[in-house]
């Protein structure tokens, strides 16, 4: 179990450098348990999927908030508990033991955090192509979970000085730091996403898959998701059931509009191929753009090979032309961002 042992301690100091020490001594004691033949071996035993750690811990989570384990719920702050890693690791070993099979089963879905910080960079790359077209948005998400980013726009970021965006339940506080962009107007004129296995945001059941893959000792994640959630359900954007691949087929620039193809932290999670074809997509569409329609491509991912212990860059290209620009940089979950 050495490589198990070394994907849950990488991911224990992810969660520690990302402020969840609970997430921390969970894996710590975790990647022990799994040197020892426990649960934690039987649940990760002969699976190869990424985010390995990430996939058990919101399968847990998820089983916690169901209601389904109370004794570790009273050390889940979303469940009402009070953080306490020491305490919670017995009860986590027991869910494990008792649920090994529903645990391994849930190592099949790719975690879906919607992370709403991530709408920092996203906001402040669109601004960035909107002050070079003067065009309105027609803004298309790969990866977009239950679209809550697709609605970044009513989101309020704010910043030494300033802030930007309406009044909104979603307030991103230290969201931007260095030059921001000139705050020009944007105008989203159409907002569509996709997923494999897209969430109903107005759903329980969906609140609670998106809850399950934030940090339960993290509260102010836990607020934004709260928040995002309100502003969903009076913003409509719409989340289709489809890989990014077949999404993008047939991707054309639309005159009057410039076209911006956004993801976040995703692209570990396609098969080289899938990934492949999203970006012969995106060049195709751009060889046809024009400056009466355009199109931009924003990622948010770690530089080069998908690895989460990268520091994601916000990188944009701009057809026609389409020279790769780095606008900046920030942590997994969006904030801070950083202007280059």
């Amino acid at each position: 179990m050495r490589g198990v042992r070394e994907e849950l301690l990488d991911q224990a100091r992810v969660c520690a450098a990302q402020g969840s020490p609970m997430y921390a001594e969970l894996l710590a004691r975790a990647a022990d348990d799994a040197d020892a033949g426990g649960p934690v071996a039987d649940v990760l035993a002969d699976r190869a999927s990424s985010a390995l750690a990430l996939r058990m811990l919101g399968t847990v989570h998820r089983i916690v908030l169901e209601g389904r384990a109370p004794a570790l719920a009273a050390h889940y702050p979303t469940a009402g508990g009070t953080a306490d890693p020491l305490a919670a690791w017995p009860a986590f070993r027991d869910v494990l033991a008792r649920r090994t099979a529903e645990v391994r089963a849930g190592l099949a879905d790719a975690p879906q955090t919607n992370e709403v910080g991530r709408a920092a960079p996203l906001v402040g790359g669109l601004l960035a192509v909107a002050a070079a077209t003067g065009l309105p948005v027609r803004l298309l998400e790969i990866g977009a979970s239950a679209g809550l980013n697709l609605r970044a726009d009513h989101y309020r970021l704010l910043f030494p000085g300033g802030g930007y965006g309406p009044d909104s339940p979603v307030v991103l506080p230290d969201a931007w730091r260095g030059t921001p962009p000139k705050a020009v107007p944007l105008r989203i004129a159409a907002r569509l996403g996709c997923d494999l296995a897209p969430l109903d945001a107005a759903a329980p059941e969906g609140r609670r898959r998106l809850l399950s893959y934030v940090w339960p000792d993290q509260h102010a994640r836990v607020a934004r998701l709260r928040a995002a959630l309100e502003v969903a359900a009076r913003v409509p954007a719409a989340v289709v059931r489809a890989g990014a691949g077949d999404f993008l087929d047939g991707l054309a620039p639309e005159p009057g509009a410039v076209t911006v193809v956004w993801h976040s932290v995703m692209m570990q999670y396609l098969p080289d191929e899938e990934a492949a074809r999203v970006h012969r997509h995106v060049e195709a569409a751009g060889a046809a753009a024009s400056s009466g329609a355009p199109v931009a491509h924003l990622a948010f991912e770690p530089p080069g090979t998908a690895h989460i212990t990268g520091t994601p860059l916000l990188t944009l290209r701009l057809w026609p032309g389409g020279e790769r620009r780095v606008l900046g940089e920030a942590p997994p979950h969006g904030l801070p961002f950083t202007w280059y």
